[in-house]
């Protein structure tokens, strides 16, 4: 079993120890309704984790940089004072969406291991539905092929998967497409959308499951 697995499911649920910085901004949000914390130094990040989106507050004198990766666990922080809260998508700046996709594709790069692992253990969601098949570009057909293949011996790296399963040329832009899809909480998400691999589900659609 994946050690990687095995601390994260023993940490605190949801729980982030590091974040890559998205946006900066010094002077704080220039439009006075995007946070009670307007005025002040502010940044946008998303953990390496579970993908969670968070305000940060730096410490005093310190300037931070776009896709920097901090230290926001617990103990002493060389950058960030506080852990302001966790962020909706749609607060997003626009600099923090552009630089969303290469944070979460370095993420999952440094991650090979364990995304890797979720291509060799995935199982079913139900009797209609495999979990394979929530990751964009991948139906049955080409589900098959990778479960075909894992069976004769696991996946090893990404660059495996895409030699002995030609159709799958991208499996890191899969991933992160699905987190992409999965933070996105601008839209009401049906049919394989509504499910959650790789991010914590958030309350909106927890709210919805439980009416």
């Amino acid at each position: 079993m994946d050690k990687r697995n095995n601390k994260r499911k023993n940490q605190p649920q949801n729980t982030e120890d590091n974040a890559v910085i998205l946006d900066y901004l010094s002077l704080g949000y220039v439009q006075s309704d995007m946070s009670k914390f307007k005025g002040k130094a502010i940044a946008q990040a998303i953990g390496t984790s579970y993908f969670t989106l968070l305000e940060l507050a730096p410490k005093n004198g310190v300037d931070l940089e776009i896709q920097d990766t901090v230290y926001i666990g617990r103990g002493k922080r060389d950058k960030i004072y506080r852990v302001l809260g966790k962020l909706d998508f749609e607060n997003l700046t626009a600099t923090s969406r552009i630089e969303l996709e290469y944070a979460i594709k370095e993420i999952v790069i440094s991650r090979e291991e364990e995304f890797v692992d979720f291509f060799n253990t995935a199982g079913p969601v139900n009797t209609r539905l495999h979990k394979l098949e929530l990751l964009p570009g991948i139906g049955k057909k080409y589900m098959w092929e990778i479960i075909e293949e894992r069976k004769k011996k696991e996946f090893e790296s990404f660059e495996d998967i895409s030699e002995r399963v030609p159709a799958i040329s991208d499996p890191v832009g899969m991933i992160v497409n699905r987190v992409k899809q999965e933070l996105d909480t601008t839209t009401v998400k049906k049919g394989k959308q509504k499910y959650y691999l790789f991010t914590p589900i958030p309350r909106s659609a927890q709210n919805r499951n439980k009416r």
